[in-house]
């Protein structure tokens, strides 16, 4: 029988808090953490309004407890604040005769470095350390490294589903025996590769984003890292740990639609949550919740839209998007978002979808408006959907 996979941790950085109990406050204020850009020297710093974590590359040296000796990334910083955080949670210790894996999720990694190299790379060799960090798994390898994790490491690159398709891979192995606990999430920083990228695409929102509004114009991005601690059966009885819930069901579509764009119609998003399902033996009925993807972009609104309108018909359960709150953490995306998803659970809340006025006119869904508190959810689902059309839904339940 296949092993079932349970969460015992999880630790977060985002904008709008330094760690879990931070982050949850500030949903449970509805303080979005969005704002104009601080710590990169861009042209766009003035038009573009983002997720910035407040603080500067050695504030947050700081909260990871790491020296300055070594060239650590911004990304690298946030996810050793969050990895940290939740291997203390779960009381994780690498010494157990465990089986321990590391899957991490970034796109950008650590370019933040590399940019200030390629400005005087000519005429100053004190940034040379800065380019053994422009590697996506070199924030992967040093969180490894401060934690004691080398049986199984390894980095997953998948554009916005990245750190759901970690969360979904670390599953995996623990189903299949591979692993007896996972620690798995992703870490994205902002950057000025970033930032124009998405500008060059034209979806980047000057103004707060408005997932599934009408008037919807586009992304606010943001930053941040979040990791969950998985375990087997078997590594609850040497652990002593209480689950926080079950990772129920995981489902993962690749539609390659297009190089950035969703289908229209769905389909990807669609089998991706039909899998999730499938797997989990729950009915659609049975999901209290979703977190939605909902970028705020034209495309994928109305792409996930009709997805869950497909796969839930006329009893849509409450549905918002997280991100006017965080901004879109693209590769840290999908382990925030599961994050803030088990809080619902846990704490029996539903989180607004900010800034929402006017339904769109193609759906019949309208995302919950306040906050809402007295709920009890059996189970959630939260989507992740990346470029190229790699979409990952994942189940959570009590």
């Amino acid at each position: 029988m296949p092993e079932r996979v349970f969460v015992t941790g999880y630790g977060l950085i985002s904008c709008i808090g330094n760690n879990v109990e931070e982050n949850f406050d500030s949903l449970m204020r509805c303080r979005p953490g969005t704002g104009k850009l601080r710590h990169i020297d861009t042209i766009l710093r003035d038009e573009l309004l983002v997720g910035e974590v407040p603080a500067t590359l050695e504030e947050l040296s700081a909260l990871a407890g790491v020296g300055t000796d070594v060239c650590y990334s911004r990304n690298a910083l946030l996810g050793i604040i969050a990895a940290k955080e939740a291997c203390l949670h779960a009381h994780l210790d690498t010494k157990r005769p465990l089986r321990t894996g590391l899957i991490s999720a970034t796109t950008v990694g650590g370019m933040d470095r590399s940019e200030l190299y390629y400005n005087d790379f000519l005429t100053n060799d004190s940034r040379n350390g800065c380019i053994s960090s422009y590697d996506c798994a070199d924030s992967t390898e040093k969180i490894a490294n401060l934690l004691g994790i080398s049986d199984f490491v390894t980095t997953i690159s998948t554009a916005c589903s990245s750190a759901a398709n970690a969360i979904l891979m670390g599953a995996r192995m623990i189903r299949a025996g591979r692993l007896d606990r996972v620690l798995a999430g992703g870490c994205e920083s902002l950057t000025k590769f970033h930032l124009l990228g998405f500008n060059a695409l034209k979806i980047l929102d000057p103004l707060p984003c408005r997932p599934f509004d009408r008037t919807r114009n586009g992304i606010n991005l943001g930053e941040g890292a979040a990791y969950l601690v998985l375990e087997s059966e078997k590594s609850l009885e040497f652990s002593g740990n209480a689950p926080l819930c079950e990772l129920a069901g995981w489902g993962n579509s690749c539609e390659a639609y297009h190089q950035t764009a969703s289908a229209p119609d769905g389909t990807g998003a669609y089998l991706a949550m039909q899998k999730a399902l499938a797997m989990s033996g729950l009915q659609p009925g049975d999901i209290g919740y979703i977190n939605a993807h909902g970028t705020g972009t034209d495309n994928n609104d109305l792409s996930e839209g009709r997805a869950i309108e497909r796969l839930f018909g006329d009893r849509v359960p409450p549905v918002s998007s997280t991100k006017p709150f965080t901004g879109h953490t693209t590769s840290a995306a999908g382990s925030t978002e599961a994050i803030l998803s088990i809080l619902c659970l846990r704490h029996g809340v539903i989180w607004p979808n900010l800034n929402f006025s006017e339904p769109m006119e193609e759906l019949d869904i309208t995302p919950v408006r306040e906050l809402m508190t007295g709920v009890s959810p059996n189970a959630v689902m939260s989507n992740s959907f990346g470029f190229g059309g790699n979409d990952t839904s994942l189940i959570f339940k009590k």
